[in-house]
């Protein structure tokens, strides 16, 4: 049996605040736009939240029924290193896709039904990742559900359903909040090339090779902090834009180093904590515009 410690640990914390930090800069953006609505934001990061953790186990039961987790290196799998049974991960996964779905039923008695499709499509994208006969994750697309849910969902709806409409600004800081956030993923799977090449998991980073995966991920950071910042206005590009890029040298310098297997596993933490801080200078900067 799991104890709590590797329950949690199972839920992978590192990643964790990325599924914040958009909610978070975007809520900002509302405070500033005189749109602020306290209890649909704190809904939208439980949500974000949920859905991110329901992901995470979601990944850890289907690789694991699969195989495809047991000689992995990184974070602790619970069904790979049978820690815990199959049916008690799902659960676990069903269980956060729950709490996310309850959230959202709330925001849409609250701002509008049709905000169920919204929920209803997330929900069923973030299973079909890695689960299902055809998990789209093993195809190559991990990156691109995660750019647009965990990233230009996650801040367009959090902006959206406390402003009631969509602004540019909006648009901008979501396709930073994508970069970033897609990075996070494109560094996990960059250190699970060899297991993911042996398994038979056609990730993308596995269809491009470890070369162009690590140059993907230079590209999406860089893209991420610069278009995010640019979003920020004039007079706080400059101090947000050199404090992202001091935290994105340590996690960079690894990249570009060619640093293999668990010497990647603190590139997560380091991408997840450039995304959280710009998620906090979002909240700061966008409430005093």
């Amino acid at each position: 049996m799991a104890s709590l410690s590797q329950w949690v640990e199972g839920a992978r914390p590192r990643t964790l605040p990325a599924s914040i930090a958009p909610v978070l800069a975007a809520t900002g953006l509302a405070v500033g736009s005189h749109h602020f609505r306290p209890l649909l934001a704190v809904l939208a990061g439980v949500v974000a939240l949920a859905l991110q953790v329901g992901v995470n186990y979601a990944n850890d039961y289907s690789d694991g029924i699969r195989g495809t987790d047991e000689d992995r290196v990184g974070p602790l799998r619970l069904v790979g290193s049978r820690l815990a049974s199959p049916k008690a991960v799902r659960l676990a996964a069903l269980a956060s896709f729950a709490v996310a779905g309850v959230a959202g039923l709330v925001i849409c008695a609250d701002v509008s039904w049709w905000l169920l499709a919204v929920g209803a499509v997330s929900i069923i994208a973030a299973w079909f990742y890695t689960g299902g006969s055809h998990p789209y994750g093993y195809y190559g697309f991990g990156e691109l559900f995660v750019f647009v849910f965990f990233g230009l969902v996650a801040t367009l709806g959090t902006y959206y359903i406390q402003a009631l409409q969509i602004s540019s600004q909006a648009v901008e800081i979501s396709v930073g909040f994508g970069s970033l956030i897609t990075a996070i993923l494109v560094a996990n799977n960059l250190r699970d090339i060899p297991g993911d090449t042996e398994s038979g998991k056609r990730t993308l980073a596995v269809r491009m090779g470890d070369d162009r995966t690590r140059a993907s991920y230079a590209i999406l950071m860089v893209v991420g902090v610069v278009t995010f910042a640019l979003a920020l206005g004039w007079s706080w590009w400059l101090g947000s834009t050199l404090i992202l890029l001091a935290l994105l040298v340590k996690p960079l310098r690894a990249i570009v180093g060619h640093a293999q297997g668990r010497a990647l596993v603190p590139v997560l933490a380091g991408t997840s904590r450039v995304t959280l801080v710009a998620g906090v200078l979002g909240l700061i900067a966008f409430s005093f515009h």
